[in-house]
């Protein structure tokens, strides 16, 4: 498949920002049989699997990590249709038409930790996201809204564009989740992060 970018008006900014979006090519991935007993520790160290696998918030984690807030560069908001997207499978659970959104996850002193990209059904997206500058959790935390969020895929691989994005030399772990609300599924989510985190979190295997 053929991707098309554009690219910032930021001249201190030469990452390409996608019509498409960024999925690894992956190495080695797991689906959900693989995620629920945890990975061995040759695979993926444990803190990188509390922060992979676990069901809490990334971008809280994050802020924890770094002791600096966690904010968001959103660098895509494109209605999709009902178009797979080349997203993961369980994007047909999210009801259509849908929206792509692509985020990067950084410090607020601008260290990128995270890229995201996420789909959602078009008609809700203003509900959920009401200012769609926050980090996903922050804006659904200032709801209130009762979430579960349900891994499905694991990924470690390759991506240029985002070795470029990152300032760090892949392969890159990854992974995809769905958020549940109200025994309904809210939004997909493929979230990869950046060997930056070995700082705080150790090598990512052992």
């Amino acid at each position: 498949m053929t991707t098309t970018y554009q690219f910032s008006d930021k001249s201190s900014d030469k990452v390409a920002l996608p019509v498409t979006w960024y999925a690894l090519d992956p190495i080695w991935q797991g689906d959900e049989k693989a995620i629920q007993p945890g990975l061995p520790h040759t695979r993926l160290a444990p803190a990188w699997q509390i922060l992979l696998l676990g069901d809490g918030s990334p971008t809280r984690h994050l802020q924890l990590l770094t002791g600096e807030p966690t904010e968001v560069d959103v660098i895509d908001m494109s209605p999709i249709g009902t178009d797979a997207d080349n997203a993961p499978a369980q994007l047909q659970v999210v009801p259509g038409p849908r929206l792509r959104r692509q985020v990067w996850l950084r410090t607020a002193s601008g260290q990128r930790l995270a890229y995201a990209t996420s789909w959602w059904e078009a008609s809700h997206v203003d509900e959920y996201l009401q200012n769609r500058s926050l980090p996903i959790w922050a804006s659904l935390a200032r709801l209130r809204t009762e979430l579960y969020r349900d891994v499905q895929g694991v990924y470690y691989g390759h991506s240029p564009e985002l070795e470029l994005a990152f300032g760090q030399q892949g392969p890159f772990w990854g992974r995809h989740y769905l958020f549940w609300h109200h025994g309904q599924p809210l939004t997909l989510i493929y979230e990869v992060f950046s060997p930056y985190l070995t700082q705080y979190l150790g090598p990512t295997k052992l």
